[in-house]
């Protein structure tokens, strides 16, 4: 397992290294199925990795209030697939340029880390990649109300996360949900935190 304190020794290649070798487990799921209604929407994301002051950060956004799903979250940039996607990277290459301004020339991309299906019935595909720093965001007001980092060293701290009861309609039982601690005023929890997580479990693998 990493020591956090080695984290950002990590280079380049060795992240995308083990993002390309470590199997991969399948759909994570981490609620009953039954709730769903109809087949999960296909959609991708980008986790936005630079690399600044001899340390790694990952790059987040935070959904607009306005948004229909997932308003005010804490989330990567990406979304739902369209039809003219020639395939899921495309798609959150497409949507990370249509969200903060970011070129897809710009991204290094490294691999990707388990499909994850989400309780709003997306099946969403996440993509790592590598982004200058700094850089010239042109964030779409409409979505995103905020761009911002957090480190990842604090990221793979073990003590900087836990695990909540939610409640879920009968007859279900409740689940875990995962919540970091505030960050820069930022709470991560739910899907985003549980990718964070998958990646942390990748990089654990070295």
């Amino acid at each position: 397992m990493i020591l956090i304190v080695g984290i950002n020794n990590l280079t380049q290649e060795e992240i995308k290294k083990v993002l390309n070798d470590k199997p991969k487990s399948g759909l994570i799921t981490d609620f009953p199925v039954g709730l769903l209604n109809g087949p999960p929407r296909p959609a991708a994301v980008l986790i936005p990795l630079f690399y600044e002051n001899n340390a790694w950060h990952v790059l987040f956004i935070r959904r607009t209030s306005s948004l229909a799903e997932h308003s005010g979250q804490v989330a990567f940039p990406g979304g739902r697939s369209d039809s003219g996607d020639l395939d899921s990277l495309n798609t959150a290459l497409r949507e990370s340029q249509e969200e903060i301004g970011l070129n897809p020339d710009d991204v290094i991309v490294l691999g990707h880390i388990n499909e994850l299906l989400t309780i709003t019935n997306y099946q969403v595909m996440p993509f790592v990649g590598v982004i200058p720093w700094p850089y010239p965001f042109r964030r779409a007001e409409s979505e995103v109300a905020r761009i911002f980092s957090i480190p990842l060293d604090w990221l793979v701290d073990p003590t900087n996360h836990e695990e909540r009861h939610r409640i879920l309609p009968e007859p279900y039982p409740p689940i875990n949900v995962i919540y970091f601690q505030t960050y820069d005023s930022e709470v991560l929890w739910g899907v985003t935190a549980r990718l964070v997580l998958d990646f942390v479990a990748h990089l654990n693998s070295l």
